[in-house]
């Protein structure tokens, strides 16, 4: 299966430690890991997994915070050919059992503090063989697995298996599990390489979570370039701005509300930021340009899904105003109208992608793949226009889609209302996207009751707490006695939007 043209991570790792060996490839707590000793970590992880007889087809799941543990996996994940099911640890039980339940795996890998809630998912599932505790303690948890020596014959592997399985935002209520081989990966973060000029020199700062497909993207691609990651473990403005100083970072992710975070750190000390060249991801057009002028680096725009293997368009956020930057060098990118008819440049619709960086498929989604791949293009739900020189102007999401992104997460209204509807006082609800001044975009609900009861905006925040992600709570909650109908009968979530936004 391994072909003259193939290229794996775990190539990548073992070329980096013959090459590169005492660089550091990790900055973690105060400790330098350098690339001879990730690669030796990842081989006796690989090791230790194969005794698990773990083999082609086998799937770990990973509910941690940023820890060099991800680094660790991608290395044997890629020398055993095994899948990793990312999970967003900011999930709700049932929102992460589903995921359980829809990719089976075999072993789970926790930090601390999901540490119960992964307890009660072997519990349940009988998929679930095996429970591992991340900590920083030798002879303990996860270390247990590490085997003495490190493994000799890495698996051979296709470009197109899965490496990487990420569930992205609920369509009718369910997550998608967008899954990505090591090629699609390699190649796109190639492309960030390039566009960000990464080379052993440059230090990035992984804020952004490892279970996110635009930290992955950045985290690897550095270590694909031979430069140092440095590992935060979850966002704090001063340990960021500390960091920074302490660790000459070049470049970090940032999506709402991390720079203005970071702003109001600042003002509470002098920190060092020399170092910085760019912050890249999502932001508001005030902040990316106050960020410039109180750093002196550049703010990168973008644009990306899961399914195109994170970012496919990026530029400096000034060079184009109002732009996601211009096409990447290995995207394929046109606009359709609502007959799939493609468009000339200038013209709006639905945004479609080709090429080497769209994803394999949906996992257990044979009719969603046929629907989301239909003329040979990935269809992403996104409305955007392409000008005359190869910028892309995002303009919002297809009706069916109405992705809701508070900050830079992805949020579907239907998987909110499905969470609303279950309180016992709710009739009818409409979920849609505002404008909101700290995350971008924030989550409006307008519901109506059913008749004798009573409900405050509050109460129906906390109820939908309990039932999905915290970032998924709608911010705004209005009430009305009944929900606007269109002819068909069905809730006008348009007269609704414009009235009630």
């Amino acid at each position: 299966m391994n072909s003259l043209h193939n290229l794996t991570y775990f190539d990548i790792y073992e070329r980096n430690a013959l090459y590169k060996g005492s660089s550091c490839a990790i900055h973690w707590e105060g400790s330098d890991i350098t690339y001879s000793d990730l690669f030796l970590q990842a081989g006796k992880l690989a090791n230790g997994l194969k005794n698990l007889n773990l083999a082609f087809g086998s799937r770990v799941a990973v509910l941690c915070k940023n820890h060099p543990v991800f680094f660790h996996l991608f290395g044997a994940a890629s020398a055993l050919n095994i899948t990793l099911v990312l999970i967003n640890r900011r999930l709700s039980q049932d929102e992460i059992s589903f995921i359980i339940e829809d990719t089976t795996p075999c072993l789970i890998v926790c930090d601390k503090e999901m540490a119960d809630q992964a307890g009660k998912l072997t519990t349940s599932f009988s998929c679930l063989e095996h429970c591992y505790v991340v900590d920083d303690k030798k002879d303990s948890g996860f270390s247990k697995l590490y085997h003495d020596t490190p493994i000799k014959n890495p698996v051979p592997c296709r470009p197109t298996d899965p490496f990487v399985i990420i569930h992205t935002a609920a369509v009718q209520g369910k997550p998608r599990g967008a899954a990505l081989g090591q090629e699609n990966l390699i190649l796109a973060n190639q492309q960030i390489i390039n566009a960000y000029s990464l080379d052993e020199t440059k230090t990035y700062l992984n804020v952004l979570p490892l279970f996110h497909i635009m930290g992955i993207n950045i985290g690897l691609g550095t270590l694909q370039a031979g430069g140092k990651n440095v590992i935060q473990e979850k966002f704090d403005p001063l340990k960021t701005l500390e960091l920074i100083q302490e660790q000459k970072v070049n470049i970090f992710g940032s999506f709402p509300p991390i720079l203005t975070n970071l702003m109001d750190a600042m003002k509470d000390g002098k920190f060092d930021l020399s170092s910085l060249e760019i912050a890249a991801g999502l932001e508001m057009q005030d902040t990316a340009k106050k960020w410039e002028e109180v750093t002196d680096s550049k703010f990168w725009t973008m644009y990306g899904q899961t399914e195109t293997s994170g970012l496919i368009t990026f530029a400096e956020y000034f060079a184009k105003p109002g732009s996601a930057g211009r096409i990447s060098p290995l995207a394929n990118i046109k606009t359709a109208d609502e007959s799939d008819t493609l468009l000339p440049p200038g013209e709006t619709g639905e945004i479609l992608v080709k090429g080497p960086l769209v994803f394999q498929g949906y996992w257990n989604a044979d009719k969603l793949n046929a629907h989301t791949f239909r003329g040979g293009w990935h269809h992403t739900g996104d409305l955007g226009m392409i000008d005359s020189e190869g910028f892309l102007f995002f303009k919002g999401r297809k009706a069916e889609k109405e992705l809701i992104k508070p900050g830079g997460e992805n949020v579907f209204p239907a998987e909110v209302e499905q969470a609303i509807l279950e309180h016992d006082a709710i009739k009818e609800v409409c979920v849609f996207g505002v404008p909101d001044p700290k995350f971008g975009e924030g989550i409006k609900a307008v519901c109506s009751l059913n008749p004798g009861c009573k409900l405050t905006e509050d109460e129906l925040i906390r109820f939908c707490g309990s039932r999905i992600a915290g970032y998924k709570k709608p911010g705004y909650v209005q009430f009305i006695t009944d929900l606007p109908k269109a002819g068909d009968g069905k809730i006008d979530r348009e007269k609704i939007k414009i009235k009630y936004a």
